[in-house]
């Protein structure tokens, strides 16, 4: 590759407005800049911010979590409020219920997509759920 000295001029000219501009900023400035704007969360980890923000009720769960396949059926989950997609399910008991929600059942992994929620959590979920059936 041959160099000609106008794209050496360019190059030169451009590191020096480059590297100018970052010493113009404060350091707060440039943590301001470079902080992270997402933040990763790890399946079954405790989220401290969400247990620390107070009780929750399963229809606040169910509308956060739940409704995206619960509110529609996706890959045969049972509708919320649909007596024949949970006659069969109640039938096995409350137990059987909770025990398949917090471990996953069938195309449901594990307290579906609430990795937060404690079993009393997941109880008034399913509560939520089957109420008025």
């Amino acid at each position: 590759m041959k160099l000609n000295l106008k794209t050496l001029f360019i190059v030169l000219a451009s590191l020096v407005v480059f590297s100018t501009q970052a010493t113009d900023m404060t350091k707060e400035e440039i943590k301001a800049r470079i902080k992270p704007v997402g933040q990763v969360t790890v399946a079954g980890a405790v989220d401290e911010s969400a247990a620390n923000s107070g009780p929750r009720s399963g229809e606040d769960i169910f509308k956060t979590t739940c409704s995206a396949c619960h509110g529609t059926g996706v890959m045969g989950a049972p509708k919320k409020g649909n007596a024949d997609d949970w006659k069969s399910r109640i039938a096995q008991g409350e137990d059987v219920l909770i025990k398949h929600a917090m471990g996953g059942f069938n195309a449901m992994p594990p307290k579906g997509t609430c990795g937060d929620c404690s079993e009393d959590d997941i109880k008034a979920t399913i509560e939520y759920m089957i109420k008025g059936l």
